[in-house]
């Protein structure tokens, strides 16, 4: 249940009609594996985190540079170098003390995919390539786990719910991954700073609204350019 502490963190978010006790009970029950802690996976923890999700997987090999911190907002000049698992667990520690986290300091493959993810109740998909993507989506049909897709090139963002209550994945729309060669990437093209950011935090939103059995883009696909503001869903 809600401690005294937490109702008082938390009771902003509990006025909704939609969250109250029982749903702010479903958030801290909730157990949610983020794949990358770049620039979309740091505002998925900091707002999963914030808003009391109970048990947060962190999965990410890399760490800091200095690059990285114009839009991966967990992290300061002071740990440029260090680990970006450590440095984000203590900054989310200190935002939240009631968040369990997990730290999977290693790279996502084939072999460890499924051990991880299965401790999962929903899996965040934030990671910068294409590789890991299919292997998270792969694994996740295979152990039966949604998945919270998005993705960022340029101005661009995608978003949309996997394998959720059997909706389609990642193969459904684009069936096999493309060239690595073919595939532009951040430090090719560049990237906004704040843009993660304003995908990030609706893949937060859509992860919640997974916990809190709310309508999802199942079966949708949202793209969204914040270079004009055009909001797209395509329906699949």
């Amino acid at each position: 249940m809600i401690g005294k502490e937490e109702f008082g963190r938390f009771e902003k978010q509990m006025v909704l009609e939609e969250i109250g006790i029982m749903g702010q009970v479903k958030l801290k029950e909730a157990k949610v594996a983020v794949v990358g802690a770049g620039g979309l996976g740091c505002p998925v923890l900091q707002y999963l985190n914030s808003m009391g999700v109970g048990t947060l997987g962190l999965i990410d090999f890399d760490t800091v540079q200095e690059s990285n911190l114009h839009r991966q907002i967990l992290y300061s000049s002071e740990e440029v170098g260090k680990s970006k698992i450590e440095c984000a667990t203590q900054r989310l520690k200190t935002q939240n003390p009631y968040t369990t986290l997990n730290e999977h300091n290693f790279v996502l493959t084939e072999e460890n995919a499924e051990e991880i993810l299965s401790q999962y109740d929903i899996v965040v998909d934030g990671c910068d390539n294409f590789l890991t993507r299919y292997i998270v989506n792969d694994t996740c049909v295979k152990i039966g786990k949604p998945l919270i897709y998005g993705s960022i090139l340029g101005f661009e963002g995608q978003l949309s719910t996997f394998n959720y209550k059997g909706s389609k994945n990642l193969r459904d729309i684009f069936p096999e991954p493309p060239n690595p060669e073919d595939v532009p990437n951040c430090s090719e093209n560049g990237v906004l700073g704040s843009f993660p950011g304003i995908i990030g935090t609706m893949m937060a939103q859509e992860a919640v609204k997974v916990i809190l059995d709310l309508d999802v883009l199942a079966n949708q696909l949202l793209i969204f350019n914040t270079k004009d503001w055009n909001l797209t869903k395509i329906k699949f």
